[in-house]
């Protein structure tokens, strides 16, 4: 598979979206500021990622663990009508979950006129792109019209709204985004920008809201591959931030569409311009951003990996030696980050490299969308389907992963990919904070926080996901713990389980 280059832009300049404003082009120096150094939110981990097989004449991709759902569940006394509803609903049971549908919470909107025996309801799935949508609204129907009282069945499907695991502290630009995947291969030239470009166009032909990144600065890759009408990045001039461009329905964001292909500069500027480029970005709702990785482990890597959230990772690689070597440098580097776990393979996938999706790079349509029924689309559709499979378990997971049960008033950890469920005291979990407000003082060696000071009944008031590697704790005195999973793993165990108590609400 040939290189890519992006041409040459005269100017280095954004376009603003107001024609009338003073100024009329906004240059880079202006636009962006670096900004990693004083990044002021949390960095955000990977459960899981995806990789690579060792075919000749294959470059291979393999996709990673994720997942998404908010689980709740309608309990409602048989004999009703919307008991009926619901128990029949309840057969119909989510492969990826294995939990039925009313307990997953995709049940919205119930209606039962019992006069007519008409029934209508809403089917909220975890992503617009899910594979079997239209199994889940056939089944709906099926099971809720073998009712003896019902006459008519209305099912509508939509999707929840677009959101991270954790918005917290994340850039305004970031906090309406589903899944942020990225697709590295750290070797150049071995088809990794080709699999970014036709995964994003193939989660968008599954209904997705999906949005490509090129983080590759010195050669941008994108704009080469894609031709959008306007190939310039436009600025909105009253918030100082980036609208990106657009081609066939999928928002596109490059250093090569700020005027001038491709950059000669130092490191830390390179990594403020990536830094800046992504989070100032009116991304909107999106369920699929797809970042395109540049080659190699240097600062951009590393800025990615600790700035975004990232949920998955696809990893690229041809099967010669040289390539596949420099493949495991990088997933050995996003090990130590905690970004994924080594060699962690759940998903394969072989590409044969085709001269049509060579070309397409070079000029295209992608070649996803230029033949919709060809082998390569088919491969990529595969790609698509585990990769939305795979988010919304990480999602479902990390969500779960550590609760508080009031009844036996007990911190419940059970991280994702662990079979064994713990039970901690809220006292211990405390008194295990390692941050700096609670173990030792810098100047003088004593310990902050002791024993005594934390009380035998304390409580947690929130727990929420970080990411997808820890949990925010925020306790009765106002202080907000930050607890990672093997943190959490290693911490004296509840033994002696008290007896559930009823919780008055």
């Amino acid at each position: 598979m040939q290189l890519l280059h992006a041409p040459s832009w005269p100017h280095l300049s954004f376009q603003t979206s107001d024609r009338n404003s003073k100024g009329g082009l906004l240059s880079l120096e202006k636009c962006l500021q670096s900004s990693t150094a004083n990044c002021s939110f949390q960095p955000q981990k990977l459960e899981r990622s995806i990789w690579v097989s060792h075919k000749r004449n294959f470059f291979s991709f393999c996709a990673t663990k994720a997942t998404s759902v908010e689980a709740g569940s309608s309990a409602a006394s048989s004999g009703t009508a919307e008991g009926d509803v619901l128990k029949a609903l309840s057969q119909i049971i989510d492969p990826d979950f294995g939990t039925d549908i009313v307990t997953c919470g995709f049940v919205k909107d119930l209606l039962i006129d019992e006069a007519s025996g008409e029934v209508s309801f809403r089917l909220e799935l975890t992503t617009p792109a899910c594979p079997i949508k239209d199994m889940f609204e056939q089944q709906a129907n099926e099971v809720v019209a073998r009712l003896p009282w019902v006459k008519k069945v209305t099912v509508t499907m939509s999707a929840q709204p677009a959101k991270p695991i954790f918005a917290g502290d994340l850039p305004a630009g970031l906090q309406r985004i589903s899944n942020i995947v990225a697709v590295s291969s750290c070797k150049g030239g071995v088809g990794k920008s080709t699999v970014a470009v036709n995964l994003a166009y193939t989660l968008a032909g599954m209904g997705a809201r999906v949005g490509v990144f090129d983080a590759d600065v010195y050669g941008p890759s994108l704009p080469t591959m894609v031709s959008p009408e306007n190939r310039l990045l436009e600025m909105n001039p009253e918030k100082r931030t980036i609208i990106p461009t657009d081609y066939l329905g999928v928002k596109l964001v490059s250093f090569g569409f700020a005027g001038q292909g491709r950059a000669i500069m130092r490191g830390p500027m390179v990594s403020g311009v990536i830094d800046q480029l992504l989070t100032t970005s009116e991304w909107g709702e999106l369920d699929y951003l797809v970042i395109d990785m540049p080659p190699g482990t240097g600062d951009i890597q590393l800025t990615l990996c600790q700035v975004v959230p990232l949920t998955a990772a696809v990893i690229v690689t041809t099967p010669q030696k040289l390539a596949f070597i420099d493949v495991a440098k990088g997933v050995r580097m996003f090990s130590k980050l905690k970004v994924v776990q080594q060699f962690g393979i759940p998903h394969l996938f072989d590409l044969p490299i085709r001269p049509t999706l060579s070309a397409s790079g070079d000029s295209g349509p992608p070649e996803v969308v230029a033949d919709p029924q060809g082998e390569v689309a088919q491969t990529f559709q595969n790609l698509g389907v585990c990769l939305v499979q795979q988010c919304a378990k990480i999602r479902q997971q990390v969500s779960t992963a550590v609760t508080y049960d009031k009844s036996i008033k007990a911190i419940r950890v059970k991280v994702p990919d662990s079979e064994e469920e713990l039970l901690l005291h809220p006292a211990t979990a405390r008194r295990n904070d390692r941050s700096s407000q609670s173990v030792v003082n810098e100047w003088t060696g004593e310990q902050k926080l002791q024993y005594g000071d934390i009380l035998e009944d304390i409580e947690p008031e929130e727990i929420r996901p970080m990411g997808n590697h820890a949990v925010s704790i925020t306790w009765p005195d106002g202080f907000s713990q930050i607890a990672p999973y093997d943190q959490l793993q290693m911490i004296e165990r509840l033994v002696d389980v008290p007896q559930p108590t009823v919780v008055q609400s």
